[in-house]
């Protein structure tokens, strides 16, 4: 059986998140819980500038920028955008 990782959305990555319509809330919430039931990191990708954050999930045209506490098995999101907007 899998053990789902914490997730941890901050006011940022709220606020970001309801930017969007219901079905794109809901795309990307649904992708973030799938992708936390078992190794996150295997869909994720490093960041080599981790000013934003360290990691990034691929939801489409979405990016979501987020941190991860290992000992914890939490994941902190800190920001969701599309693509052409993230990293400004």
């Amino acid at each position: 059986m899998a053990f789902e990782w914490k997730t941890i959305y901050t006011k940022q990555a709220l606020n970001d998140l309801q930017r969007f319509s219901s079905v794109i809330q809901r795309r990307i919430a649904g992708k973030v819980r799938f992708f936390t039931l078992n190794n996150p990191l295997k869909f994720a990708k490093k960041l080599v500038n981790n000013e934003l954050g360290s990691f990034r999930f691929r939801i489409g045209e979405y990016r979501v920028i987020f941190d991860i506490i290992k000992n914890r098995k939490e994941i902190s999101i800190l920001k969701i955008a599309k693509r052409d907007e993230i990293y400004k």
